[in-house]
């Protein structure tokens, strides 16, 4: 291997890296928009999905200009793979807020790098490391402390949660195996099918005017921006990686709360954070030498 192409490695996954991270940092703010906006659940998804759509698309056209369309004139099998588990886990997961607590759901998704080194050892051969495994490990059992695994979830809820955790993960399967599908197209039809799943359970008669401009900003930058990244950043690195680095959605949630709200943070949920933090980081640290 030479020199050049030991470089071109740690460029890509050093992007790769940067891109997951703020894909995850930009997913973290869903809590606080939440409590911005003040409207029911059904209104907040249907408007993050809808506008979060549009802002992709916005996108599509700046960056293709007129040659837009050939990008969903071109979505087959893989493209449409993608578009069903967006819409799939997005549904799943609305369904499973109202059946399930916080802490199940919160608990359930941090097992997305184990089954995302499972599944990527399965179909694409990307054999995990003991390295990646323990870290992703010592991230699950940092949010089991954040949020405590009590029994007051409910089974159906649960199973939904699941779901939604499984099209994530393989999502992320897909990207890596069909790096030529836009993901950007198939993020826009997604979002903006699953906001349209919601909406007809949404009641955005009562919005304010300034509750529709934060619900527009939840969407561009909970959804598009946080889809555009992820997608960019996933294609440069193993599946376990990045839904490892995923994970920092969960530590960083409750912080902008705590910023913008004064919401009481725990003991717990700062232990519990600072083992995330600390697994993710010594991950990335870790595969870096590894590379060299």
């Amino acid at each position: 291997m030479t020199e050049l192409t030991l470089d071109q490695i740690h460029r890509d996954r050093q992007i790769g890296v940067i891109f997951v991270m703020l894909a995850a940092i930009t997913w973290s703010t869903a809590g606080f928009f939440t409590r911005l906006i003040g409207l029911d659940y059904a209104a907040m998804i249907a408007g993050r999905g809808i506008f979060g759509g549009l802002g992709l698309f916005a996108i599509i056209v700046m960056t293709e200009g007129r040659n837009w369309p050939r990008l969903f004139a071109a979505m087959r099998g893989a493209s449409l793979l993608y578009v069903v588990l967006v819409v799939a886990g997005m549904t799943a997961f609305v369904g499973s807020l109202g059946l399930t607590s916080v802490a199940h759901n919160a608990v359930i998704f941090a097992t997305l790098p184990l089954m995302a080194g499972f599944l990527g050892w399965m179909i694409l051969r990307e054999k995990p490391t003991p390295a990646s495994v323990a870290a992703a490990g010592l991230a699950l059992i940092g949010v089991a402390i954040m949020v405590g695994f009590g029994a007051d979830g409910g089974l159906s809820g649960d199973a939904l949660s699941v779901l939604s955790t499984l099209c994530m993960t393989l999502c992320i399967i897909v990207i890596r195996r069909h790096p030529e599908i836009s993901i950007v197209a198939c993020s826009c039809v997604g979002s903006l099918t699953s906001g349209l799943i919601c909406l007809p359970f949404a009641d955005l008669s009562v919005a304010a005017p300034h509750q529709l401009l934060f619900l527009v900003l939840f969407g561009l930058v909970n959804s598009a921006a946080g889809l555009t990244l992820f997608s960019l950043g996933s294609r440069k690195l193993p599946a376990m990686q990045t839904a490892l680095i995923s994970t920092l959605d969960t530590p960083l949630a409750p912080l902008w709360v705590w910023i913008a709200f004064q919401e009481h943070v725990t003991p717990q949920t700062l232990i519990g954070g600072a083992i995330v933090l600390a697994a993710v980081i010594g991950n990335i640290v870790w595969s870096r030498r590894a590379v060299a």
